[in-house]
């Protein structure tokens, strides 16, 4: 497929990793969509945070959440390709939204071509079901060591031969050395087609750039769209190098939630829904727990390997120790480690045992078969605890992506989950548990409650994908962009 055959679209590639590529294709969907039947599409990602559609395919986060920016239903063509870390440098391969190989990275890239022909049926599928395509790039676009095995950012560019957009972080500094000098190592039939330039995260006043700006255009030739300022909004991490990111509190509550920072954590997006409203704290085990007012233990690529860890840094044992004090809470994996005990059938690990776990939850796992649940479920709050009490009975959405099946005389959330006899711990399999108003209202009104602090019925509902439109309105050149992908703005 080449050309026309995807006559509206924009390829969105970096300078580097984190510089904010995500975030624009975002803001481009929802802008877009506003007149157009809009897609994302990213041929290859590799993250721990991942979502599950609605035909129980997984799919990278970011390329879900753009769906929702553009007003559509996430499919596995918007992300064909999803490589998830599993440590030794080997990764699970999701092939279509399902799991097709654990493989190293030389082994994968050895079959690079025949994920050739699964992007092209995405994209040609997609095509024929979207008006306007945008696209994203992985990392850097001039990682010229990857070049002839490239098939998100040359792969893409060469498939599709779309206007390309570049996006640079001024914020680590040298970002014009950075934009020029991609453009420079692009190969001739790809940098031909970069047709704008994007710096992004600028503090401070955008006109002491300007000379810089105007002489980046005259030596390539390309116009810089625009300077987006950096800011924070409520829109779910692409994947852990976003953690770093998350030093500071940010809470409109004096409220600490400590998230232990498992080595293999995933999906820690599902406590983002929180960090406007209280403290979210990532501790690594080996740093001091202190005293925070509730406990969560996320999941995990790998949860034998993580409950090891975590035993043997004597970070369980903090967390035994505030059995019945605060809240305990632990999603997926982190449930799983909450238990008795977890069978594992060289599933997991490297041979056929059973592992100790916290003792917290009476609950016991099993691992015996290389099968993943992927599943978007709808749930009742059917038990009492303390913190859930104010909405029992209650509907609650979320999805499943775990192995491992654990039983349960005492589920939470209709059939799943588990809560212990005092109501102070609570495991379930549910991610994106705190998307759900009435869950995030009654956890942190209960832990407000016990400061002596009222809840701000508000809640922060705002629309994080209406701000960031608004912002590259106001910001870029969407004019030009417009003309760039040969759309029509009004």
């Amino acid at each position: 497929m080449k050309g026309d055959d995807i006559s509206k679209s924009v390829l969105v590639l970096g300078t580097a990793s984190h510089v904010g590529k995500s975030a624009i294709v975002t803001g481009l969907c929802r802008i877009f969509s506003r007149k157009y039947r809009v897609a994302p599409f990213k041929a290859q990602n590799m993250s721990l945070n991942s979502w599950i559609t609605t035909d129980g395919k997984e799919i990278g986060i970011a390329q879900a959440i753009q769906a929702m920016a553009a007003g559509v239903e996430p499919t596995a063509e918007m992300n064909p390709v999803l490589l998830k870390p599993k440590g030794d440098r080997v990764s699970q391969v999701i092939l279509m939204g399902k799991p097709y190989a654990d493989k190293s990275a030389g082994s994968y890239y050895d079959s690079i071509e025949e994920t050739h022909g699964v992007l092209r049926q995405a994209l040609e599928t997609l095509g024929n079901d979207y008006e306007v395509i945008v696209m994203e790039g992985a990392g850097g676009a001039a990682e010229i060591n990857l070049y002839e095995r490239d098939i998100v950012n040359l792969g893409t560019a060469r498939i599709t031969n779309a206007p390309i957009i570049l996006v640079g972080d001024i914020e680590r500094g040298g970002v014009f050395a950075s934009l020029y000098g991609t453009i420079q190592l692009l190969p001739e039939d790809v940098r031909q087609n970069v047709r704008g330039m994007i710096i992004n995260k600028f503090r401070g006043d955008p006109t002491i750039l300007q000379a810089g700006v105007e002489e980046l255009e005259q030596i390539t030739g390309i116009p810089v769209l625009g300077v987006m300022p950096y800011s924070k909004l409520g829109i779910p991490s692409e994947d852990s190098v976003s953690i770093g990111d998350k030093s500071s509190p940010s809470g409109m509550y004096d409220v600490d939630v400590a998230v232990i920072r498992l080595p293999r954590i995933s999906n820690f997006t599902d406590f983002e829904p929180l960090e406007r409203l209280v403290n979210i704290r990532y501790v690594d085990l080996d740093e001091k727990l202190g005293t925070p007012d509730a406990v969560i233990i996320p999941g995990t690529k790998n949860t034998i390997s993580d409950l090891q860890d975590l035993l043997d840094s004597g970070m369980a044992e903090k967390i035994q120790s505030l059995y019945r004090k605060v809240p305990i809470l632990g999603i997926c994996g982190g449930y799983q480690m909450l238990g008795k005990q977890i069978e594992d059938a060289a599933i997991e690990g490297e041979a056929d045992a059973t592992y100790e776990g916290l003792g917290l939850l009476d609950i016991h796992t099993i691992f015996d078969a290389y099968k993943k649940k992927t599943v978007q479920v709808t749930k009742k709050v059917n038990r009492a605890s303390p913190f859930f009490d104010s909405i029992k009975g209650e509907t609650i959405a979320g999805y499943e992506i775990h192995m491992g099946d654990t039983g349960s005389t005492a589920p939470v959330f209709g059939d799943d989950g588990c809560v212990d006899e005092s109501g102070m711990v609570v495991g379930t399999y549910l991610h994106g548990l705190f998307s759900n108003a009435n869950i995030r209202k009654a956890f942190v009104s209960y832990l407000l409650e016990k400061k002596g602090i009222e809840y701000n019925e508000e809640d922060l509902e705002d629309d994080p994908y209406e701000e960031l439109a608004q912002l590259m309105e106001e910001f870029l050149d969407m004019e030009t962009i417009y003309s760039i992908l040969g759309l029509e703005r009004n």
